[in-house]
């Protein structure tokens, strides 16, 4: 015979105020889980949201960053004539020379400064690109002038339409701010490739190439011949590649707010178990009663563990409620392979959440096992005699 779930529901209502504590224990273990789960999750939407699967991105023979790879004009005029480069409406090769490098400017949380990816490219970089427009327009070829990502124009104070900003030989003037999105493209900073390659005197040492294959069947082809061409030396991959790549600069925050998470649900199940052991100090003649009746060791071991779930759920589920409101959150970090800022927002998703729900399970079920099992464990007269 089972003893009914209303039987434990009452019980956590009569002990409101240290169910209470201990849920509040396992709320915040729950909370920073799922606040670390979502800043991973959001480096990573942005990262694959910029990727385009018929996209593929070539570096230098080795490279691995765009940041650190050197390419020339003539390796790109052969790049741009190999088969499988999809065409633009006007019939223009969609290969985009490209020039990458990082400035410092003053931000919001760090008056110190951030670095902030400037790239320099031409017109079909882009239309190859899912960008638009928020505020004023595209920058003009030959001229100092640049568009910044909104996340860059958010973060940034100096980094404002219609404001100019210091690097290179001169001053750029801020002619538009572009929208990617959720797109990694929302923490950089565009201007045309020729006067930010000649600003840095790197007419012929530029950065990376972007070319469209003309269907995804054609991506793997397109990828080989590149690699395999003794002429280019070149390391082509796809973009997704890429940008999974990156996504390296969520690891140590991903572990760290792990590691917090596992030290605050130590002491989360040790509350869960004080909170256990109390109840059932002082339910002895209760449990004793329920024997009498009838009720079963095991039944009785199971409807306690069951309770300490049921506040480990119900602390779970508040846990990922407050975490919620983070999806309207902003933030930044450093990426160890663009050394740059890449702006994001946290995604609390349901893997987030299912995570979260999970590990408060088990943080009741190793915090009520053992109190559940001393209960059911003691001789009926005993427990009578106790209580």
């Amino acid at each position: 015979m089972d003893l009914p779930i209303t039987y434990n529901l009452r019980n956590l209502a009569v002990r409101k105020t240290t169910t209470i504590m201990t849920a509040m224990s396992i709320v915040f273990t729950v909370a920073v889980l799922v606040a670390s789960l979502a800043l991973v999750n959001g480096l990573r939407t942005a990262f694959a949201k910029t990727a385009n699967p018929l996209q593929v991105l070539i570096l230098r023979k080795g490279g691995t960053s765009e940041l650190g790879s050197v390419i020339s004009p003539e390796t790109y005029e052969h790049v741009r004539t190999t088969s499988g480069i999809a065409r633009t409406g006007v019939g223009v090769p969609m290969a985009s020379l490209e020039m990458v490098t990082v400035i410092n400017l003053s931000s919001i949380s760090s008056p110190r400064g951030m670095n902030v990816t400037l790239r320099g490219l031409p017109e079909v970089g882009i239309e190859m690109r899912p960008v638009k427009l928020s505020q004023g327009r595209w920058f003009q070829a030959g001229q100092r002038e640049i568009v910044v990502g909104k996340s860059v124009a958010k973060r940034y104070p100096r980094a404002q339409l219609g404001q100019r900003l210091r690097f290179g030989r001169g001053e750029w003037e801020i002619v538009g701010v572009m929208d990617g999105g959720q797109t990694a493209v929302n923490s950089e900073i565009w201007g045309d490739l020729n006067q930010i390659s000649s600003d840095y005197n790197r007419q012929t040492s530029l950065s990376s190439i972007l070319v469209r294959a003309t269907d995804a069947g054609a991506v793997p082809a397109l990828i080989h011949s590149l690699n395999d061409d003794p002429q280019l030396n070149v390391t082509a991959m796809s973009e997704s590649q890429y940008y999974d790549s990156q996504t390296s600069a969520g690891a140590p925050l991903e572990f760290l707010g792990l590691f917090v998470a596992v030290i605050m649900a130590v002491g989360s199940c040790f509350a869960t178990m004080n909170t256990m052991y109390a109840a059932v100090s002082r339910r002895t003649k209760e449990v004793g009663t329920l024997r009498t009746l009838g009720f079963s060791r095991g039944s009785i071991m199971l409807s306690l563990v069951l309770e300490s779930l049921l506040l480990a759920l119900l602390a779970g589920v508040a846990g990922c409620l407050i975490t919620l409101p983070l999806n309207l959150v902003t933030t930044g970090v450093g990426s160890f392979v663009s050394f740059s800022e890449i702006a994001f927002n946290f995604r609390v998703g349901p893997a987030a959440v299912f995570t979260g729900i999970i590990f408060a399970l088990l943080v009741g079920l190793a915090g009520g096992l053992l109190p559940a099992r001393m209960a059911a464990n003691k001789e009926i007269l005993a427990a009578l005699h106790e209580g």
